[in-house]
C-alpha cells in the first residue's frame, strides 16, 4: 500500500503547497464579485463557499473519477502518477484559471473568455466545441446511470428487459435534467447537489477502506507502483501509455469539461479568496476519488498467490455501471447497493444536468439572451436536450471515446488561455505555470487524434505509433512557438521597456 499512500499524501501536500503558489501568482483581491455586483436570482445567485464547494466537486466529478480512474487502471498502476501529477500540475492549474477568470470577467463561459485572450477565431471554435461537448457530457452522465439502473432493477439478468428499462430511464433523467437546466441555481442545484456531493465521498472513502482490509487480510492485494511501472495492459503496444491513457482517465487528472462547470460557481461566489478552496480544492478532491478507483480496479481483480495483471479488469469492461455496481456490492455489501445507487446513479446525473445548464449558458453568453425570464431559457433548453436524446441511441463506447479526446482537447485550449492571460496581465514570469501543462496536453490531444481509430487512425498502419509520436511533438512545439512570439517576447518586451523607461525618468 506504500505507493497509494504517497500518491495520497502527494495529492492533499500538493493542494496546500502548490495550490497556494498558484493562488499567491494570481493574486486575488477584494473587488465585487459578479453575483455580488448584479444577483439576478437565476444564476447570479451568493452562495456560502462549502455550499460552493460542494456543488463544484459534484459538478466535475459525477462518473469521471470512476469510469475514467477503473479504466486507467488497465495500463496498471503506472496511472497513479498521471493522477497526482495530473492533477496537482494541470487539472489544479486548469480549474482555478478557468474559474477566477470568469469571476473577473463577470461570470464568463469558457469560451467568451478563450475570445477575449486568444483572439476572435479561438472563440467561436470553442462556442461550437464547447457546446457540442456539453451535450456529450450530457448524455454519457445521462446513459450511463440509466443502464446501472437498469442492471440494479433486473440483477444482471435479462438483457431485453434492461434494454427496455434503460429507455425507460433515460427519458426520466431527461425529463429531470429540463427542470434543472430551467430552474434557478440554488433551487434544485444549490439544494440537492451539497448531499450527493458528500454521497459521493462517502462512498469513495468506504470502497478505499474496504480495498485496505482486503489487503491486510492478504485475498486482494494492493499492487505497488514499482511492481507494475510498465504497460500492464493485456493487449500491450498495441495500446500504449501514451496517448491513451492520458485520454482515458479524463476528469480524474484534468479535463476540459471542468472549464465549462467552473464559471457556474464563479456566478455565485462572494468573494475571489474562495477561489482556491472552491476549484483548485475540488479538482484535488476529485483526484483523490479517482485515485482510489483505480486502486480499487486494480486489486479488486487480482488475487493474492497469482501473477499480477489487469486482464479481468479488461473483460469486466474497465469503468462502466456493471463493473462499478460489482465492485460496490461485493466490498461493501448491502451498504454497497444503496452507496451504489447515491455515488453512481445520482452523482453522475447531477453532472449531466450542469452540463446541459452550462451549454444553456454559453448559447446565452454566445447570442446575448438574457435569462432573467423562463421563456427566454425555454428556447434554448428544449433543443440542447432534444439533440441529447438523440445522441443517447448511438453506441455508448463510441460517444466516450470522442467525449475524451474532445474534453482533453477543450482543457488544452483553456490553459492556453490562462498562460496568456497572466503572461499578459500578471507578470511575463508567472505564465509557465500554465504554459507547461498546456504544452503537455497540446501534444496528448495531437497524438491521440493520430493514432486513435475514431480519429485518424495511424496506430493501425506500419510506423503509425511512431509517427502519431512524431506529429503530436511537433505540433506542441508549434503551439508553444506561436505562444513565444505572439505573447511571451512582445509583453516581456514591453515590461522591459516599460521599465527602463521609469529608471530613466528616476
Amino acid at each position: 500500500m506504500i505507493s497509494f499512500f504517497i500518491a495520497l499524501l502527494g495529492l492533499v501536500v500538493g493542494f496546500f503547497i502548490y495550490g497556494t503558489f498558484v493562488d499567491k501568482v494570481f493574486k486575488p483581491d477584494d473587488r465585487k464579485t459578479p453575483c455580488v455586483e448584479h444577483p439576478d436570482g437565476v444564476d447570479f445567485v451568493p452562495m456560502k463557499p462549502w455550499r460552493a464547494f460542494l456543488i463544484q466537486l459534484l459538478n466535475i466529478a459525477g462518473l469521471g473519477p470512476i469510469f475514467g480512474a477503473l479504466s486507467g487502471a488497465i495500463w496498471g498502476p503506472s496511472v497513479y502518477l498521471w493522477i497526482v501529477l495530473g492533477t496537482i500540475f494541470a487539472g489544479g492549474v486548469h480549474d482555478y484559471l478557468t474559474g477566477m477568470l470568469s469571476m473577473r470577467n463577470d461570470g464568463a463561459s469558457v469560451s467568451e473568455l478563450t475570445g477575449k485572450y486568444l483572439g476572435p477565431v479561438m472563440k467561436n471554435i470553442m462556442r461550437v466545441f464547447s457546446v457540442i461537448l456539453l451535450v456529450m457530457v450530457g448524455v454519457v452522465f445521462m446513459v450511463g446511470p440509466a443502464g446501472l439502473l437498469a442492471t440494479m432493477v433486473t440483477g444482471g439478468h435479462k438483457p431485453s428487459t434492461a434494454a427496455t428499462l434503460t429507455t425507460i430511464f433515460t427519458i426520466v433523467i431527461l425529463l429531470y435534467y429540463l427542470l434543472a437546466t430551467l430552474m434557478p441555481i440554488d433551487k434544485v442545484i444549490g439544494k440537492i447537489y451539497p448531499i450527493f456531493g458528500i454521497c459521493l465521498i462517502v462512498m469513495a472513502i468506504g470502497i478505499g477502506g474496504a480495498t485496505i482490509i482486503r489487503h491486510i487480510n492478504g485475498t486482494h492485494p494492493m499492487i505497488e507502483l514499482w511492481d507494475g511501472f510498465k504497460n500492464m495492459h493485456p493487449k500491450g503496444n498495441a495500446q500504449p501509455i501514451w496517448p491513451l491513457m492520458f485520454i482515458t482517465v479524463a476528469c480524474g487528472a484534468i479535463s476540459g469539461f471542468h472549464a465549462t462547470q467552473s464559471p457556474m460557481m464563479a456566478r455565485c461566489l462572494t468573494s475571489e479568496r474562495q477561489g482556491r478552496h472552491v476549484f483548485y480544492g475540488a479538482m484535488v478532491s476529485e483526484g483523490i476519488i479517482a485515485l482510489i478507483w483505480a486502486s480499487a480496479g486494480i486489486a479488486f481483480y487480482n488475487v493474492a498467490g497469482k501473477p499480477f495483471t489487469t486482464s479481468a479488469l479488461l473483460a469486466a469492461g474497465g469503468g462502466n455501471s456493471t463493473t462499478v455496481y460489482k465492485m460496490s456490492v461485493e466490498l461493501l455489501g448491502p451498504v454497497g447497493s444503496v452507496l451504489a445507487l447515491l455515488g453512481v446513479v445520482a452523482c453522475p446525473i447531477t453532472s449531466g444536468d450542469t452540463a446541459f445548464r452550462s451549454a444553456r449558458l454559453t448559447l446565452a453568453d454566445w447570442f446575448k439572451i438574457d435569462q432573467s425570464s423562463i421563456k427566454k431559457r425555454l428556447p434554448l433548453a428544449i433543443p440542447l436536450l432534444g439533440v441529447g436524446y438523440l445522441i443517447s441511441f448511438l453506441d455508448y463506447n463510441i460517444v466516450w471515446r470522442y467525449f475524451s479526446w474532445s474534453n482533453q482537447t477543450l482543457a488544452m485550449i483553456a490553459l492556453w488561455t490562462g498562460a496568456t492571460y497572466l503572461t499578459r496581465n500578471v507578470s511575463a514570469k508567472c505564465g509557465w505555470i500554465a504554459t507547461i501543462p498546456a504544452t503537455f496536453m497540446s501534444a496528448v490531444s495531437i497524438t491521440y487524434f493520430c493514432f486513435a481509430p475514431e480519429c485518424l487512425n495511424l496506430g493501425a498502419k506500419t510506423n503509425g505509433t511512431m509517427i502519431s509520436y512524431a506529429i503530436g511533438i511537433l505540433g506542441a512545439a508549434i503551439f508553444f512557438g506561436i505562444f513565444l512570439f505572439k505573447v511571451y517576447i512582445p509583453e516581456r518586451t514591453h515590461h522591459h521597456n516599460h521599465t527602463s523607461h521609469i529608471a530613466h525618468q528616476n
